[in-house]
């Protein structure tokens, strides 16, 4: 998956950019958080783990 298409899906579910980290960045919605990682393309087991997490 493509990653501006899962951060797309993410903040369609609520999420705000919260912070960048050293390969990652961090979106937060409320308490819950979420990292991406910092790739075009992100492995599809991991981004439907970050999709689950996230509840989108």
């Amino acid at each position: 998956m493509k990653r501006r298409d899962l951060i797309k899906r993410l903040q369609s579910a609520g999420f705000l950019f919260e912070r960048n980290g050293a390969s990652h960045d961090v979106y937060k919605r409320g308490n819950e958080e979420v990292t991406i990682p910092r790739h075009r393309e992100i492995n599809e087991i991991l981004a439907k783990e970050i999709l689950k997490k996230a509840g989108a």
